[in-house]
C-alpha cells in the first residue's frame, strides 16, 4: 500500500489508515532518510491511538514510553546504537513482545533482533517535498 502526504494536515488521516492497515500488528518499523518525517508521523500515530503525551524523538534516551487509550506505546530511536547488543541490554525484546505498540526508528541498526512480524513503513521525500509512505506487512 502506498500513501502520499502533501502536507502535515493530512497526517491524522494517513495515521488512521496505517493503524487500520496494521490490523492486529503492533510492531512498526520506520525507514527513511534523516529528516524524512519518521518522528512526525509517529506523533500522528500516537495521537490517533489516543495519547495526550508530548511525543519527542528518543534520540538520546533510545526509548520513550507514552500512555494511550489502549495501553502503552514504546517509541525507539536506534540511530545512535553502536551495535545490536546495546538494544538487547536495554531489554528491547521485552518491549517488542509486550503486546504494546512499538514504533521503531532506524531498525536497520538491529536487523538480527527484530520480531518476525511487523508493519514496514518506508518514507521517501519526493521532489515536490511531499512524502511517499509505503506500507508492507511482514
Amino acid at each position: 500500500m502506498s500513501l502520499i502526504a502533501q502536507s502535515l494536515s493530512e497526517l491524522p488521516i494517513i495515521a488512521q489508515q496505517i493503524i487500520d492497515f496494521a490490523g492486529n500488528n503492533r510492531i512498526f518499523l520506520f525507514y527513511g532518510d534523516m529528516g524524512a518525517g519518521k518522528t512526525t508521523l509517529i506523533k500522528s500515530l500516537c495521537s490517533v491511538l489516543g495519547s495526550k503525551d508530548n511525543i519527542t524523538s528518543p534520540t538520546f534516551a533510545i526509548v520513550n514510553e507514552y500512555i494511550a487509550a489502549q495501553g502503552k506505546i514504546y517509541h525507539f530511536d536506534f540511530y545512535r546504537l553502536k551495535n545490536q547488543n546495546e538494544a538487547l541490554d536495554l531489554g528491547s525484546d521485552e518491549y517488542f513482545y509486550s503486546g504494546n505498540y512499538c514504533f521503531i526508528e532506524w531498525p536497520e541498526k538491529i536487523p538480527d533482533i527484530l520480531p518476525a512480524n511487523y508493519v514496514k513503513i518506508a518514507i521517501k521525500v519526493m521532489p515536490d517535498n511531499s512524502r511517499q509512505i509505503s506500507l508492507d506487512k511482514i
